[in-house]
């Protein structure tokens, strides 16, 4: 078996053997034939999808996503864009003031159900289906479309004539079957969020003008006809024929299929020492120079994202100018590149580590969010910080402060929240990016780090080409550090509780001794790190784990010896431990100095002797 590409039957074998219990996931066999007319920008289109229902349920409907038709004035979509508190300036009115030729649309010209035509109807995004005869469990058929496509004007992630002038950005561009699983039909329509798709494999040809170059998903089955750089080098191009030529691609294991065309698009790449290639498909100006400064860095990152997060399974990824900002795909990802060439390295990272937590992992990202864009934005300030050598404690610290600035206010809205239905834009960017980050940052701050990195490889390996849920990373979290961690993952996602402890008082015990008193000011509590730093330059690490945990940390960020003290009881407002430091030798007392604690007010949780602001009357815990 080839070492990064498994099939649909390979797949199903190893869920046979290593999937949890219970678990079953929907099966798709997409093949499409496209054929392009780039003067109308209009296609007509072919599916043939073979789709094996593996629930133990009886489908009596089923449900594509249309997501073109959301590119037309009076849609959801662009309802939602003029009215929500916030719109993005991306989009606001725009749609609205699509013409004909502009917006998007699926025409459905037929659809059968094994030969059989099938009774639909289109509403919105979405195409429902009334099946002649249910889809019994375990059983296969097979649906065929014909349809009649509109490239809508590019207004967000989809569309044709971006604001870089690439023609064709080919994302959310096919009929889509919505997804099935334990919770039910995701037929949710498109309004400008996230998405979830079926794993399948796709067999995909695009014929189109022959000026074009093409770039997306999977792999290239004629390179010998369409060339641009994807032959082999040794062998002649075969002439291609008339005004078109036909790409062919396959991808096996994937959940979505996307690609980008441009007629100035050029190609080069790089290797990855396990043998995936990189494609850089980009359009030939000015910005050149930043693309194949960019290789470098690309592999590097993926190299460091590789050892540290799980193996890239596939054997290919393809980094294309294209889309609005940056958006990933299964395989490859549409990225804008008229900015700093940092930004381009930034860009590229986070988008290339979605291959990771969304290409592979594949979470229902209209429901979680923040377990695809959070943990994305972990991995690529930790990469980034890798890349760049700051060796940086905490290189999330910008996305702290975003968390934070959302918490003190009275905005919040809990990480359950569904994508499609957070009141303002800002509040779901923050609560995706920041605060998904932070969750796995400080979650590292209440296991330890050499456990949070323990868990990030074992959930990558334990789920990819499946659908984890937050329960299901928080097993793997519990089964490397020993901890339970129901209350953090309550607490941080449930709610919108926050965090704020303070140093209430330093004060001399006598015999030398100096008692520390700890006040917890916020709704949620958690474990503290306390440094005590004195006068002679040492240093001495406390650590307060919660007795909720029911254990402590393991090894940790900070390479100085440790000294672990009961465990605090939560409901306790206040807590005081005792050091054998005389008070006089104290300098100060530090809560939290690897900044990893998402407290609201970080100015309290330092204190000089002396300098103890006033606190609640109330008895602390000094330990049984």
């Amino acid at each position: 078996m080839n070492r990064l590409v498994l099939s649909l039957a390979a797949l199903s074998a190893m869920f046979s053997c290593t999937a949890q219990k219970g678990y079953w996931q929907q099966e798709v066999e997409y093949t499409m034939e496209i054929d392009m007319d780039v003067e109308e920008n209009q296609f007509q289109g072919y599916q043939k999808l073979v789709y094996k229902n593996n629930s133990p349920d009886t489908l009596h409907r089923v449900f594509y996503h249309l997501y073109y038709n959301a590119f037309q004035p009076g849609s959801m979509m662009d309802v939602r864009s003029r009215t929500i508190e916030d719109p993005d300036p991306r989009v606001e009115d725009r749609i609205a003031k699509l013409g004909p030729d502009e917006i998007g649309y699926h025409e459905i010209k037929y659809l059968k159900k094994n030969g059989k035509p099938m009774d639909f109807e289109v509403v919105g995004t979405i195409l429902e289906v009334t099946l002649d005869q249910p889809i019994l469990p375990g059983k296969k058929v097979t649906f065929e479309m014909e349809f009649e496509s509109q490239v809508p004007l590019q207004i967000r992630r989809t569309g044709r004539d971006n604001i870089e002038g690439v023609e064709y950005s080919m994302t959310q561009w096919y009929p889509k079957l919505c997804e099935y699983d334990k919770d039910g039909w995701h037929s949710n329509p498109y309004i400008g969020r996230e998405f979830h798709g079926v794993w399948g494999d796709f067999d995909v040809k695009i014929s189109i003008d022959k000026a074009y170059v093409l770039g997306g998903t999977g792999y290239i089955q004629n390179p010998q006809e369409v060339g641009c750089g994807y032959e082999d080098p040794d062998k002649k191009l075969e002439p291609v024929e008339g005004k078109k030529k036909t790409w062919h691609f396959k991808a096996p294991n994937v959940h979505d299929f996307a690609w980008a065309a441009d007629p100035d698009f050029v190609h080069d790449t790089t290797m990855l020492n396990n043998g995936t290639i990189i494609h850089f498909i980009y359009q030939n100006d000015t910005l050149e120079e930043n693309w194949k400064n960019l290789k470098a860095f690309a592999r590097k990152g993926f190299e460091y994202v590789n050892k540290n997060f799980g193996e890239y399974p596939y054997e290919q990824y393809s980094v294309i100018q294209g889309g609005d900002g940056g958006m990933e795909y299964p395989m490859c990802t549409l990225i804008t590149a008229e900015g700093s060439f940092a930004g381009l390295v930034s860009v590229t990272i986070h988008e290339g580590i979605h291959s990771w937590f969304q290409g592979v992992l594949a979470t229902n990202e209209a429901k979680y969010a923040w377990m695809d864009e959070g943990y994305c934005t972990f991995a690529q300030y930790k990469t980034l910080d890798y890349l760049y050598d700051k060796n940086t404690l905490n290189p999330l610290s910008r996305n702290y402060m975003g968390y934070v600035r959302l918490a003190q206010t009275d905005k919040q809205e809990p990480l359950t929240t569904h994508s499609d239905f957070y009141k303002r834009n800002a509040v779901y960017g923050s609560n995706a990016y920041s605060k998904g980050a932070v969750l796995l940052m400080q979650l590292g701050y209440v296991i330890g780090e050499d456990a949070l990195m323990r868990t990030m490889k074992r959930y990558f390996n334990e789920w990819k080409f499946k659908h984890p849920t937050p329960l299901d990373f928080k097993r793997i979290a519990e089964k490397e550090s020993g901890l339970e961690l129901d209350w953090y993952f309550e607490q941080f996602v449930e709610t919108t509780n926050t965090i704020d402890y303070q140093v209430k008082s330093v004060e001399s015990s006598g015999n030398g001794k100096t008692a520390i008193t700890l006040e917890r000011l916020g709704d949620m509590p958690m474990p503290l790190d306390v440094i005590v730093y004195t006068e002679t330059g040492d240093l001495f690490w406390y650590n307060i784990p919660m007795r909720i945990m029911r254990g402590v940390k393991g090894e940790d960020i900070l390479k100085v010896k440790r000294q672990d003290l009961e465990a605090w009881p939560w409901v306790y407002p206040s807590y005081t431990f005792e050091v054998n430091i005389p008070h006089h030798q104290i300098k100060e007392v530090v809560i939290d100095p690897t900044n990893r604690l998402a407290d609201i007010e970080p100015t309290n949780n330092a204190l000089v002797p002396g300098d103890a602001p006033a606190g609640k009357d109330i008895e602390p815990f000094k330990g049984n």
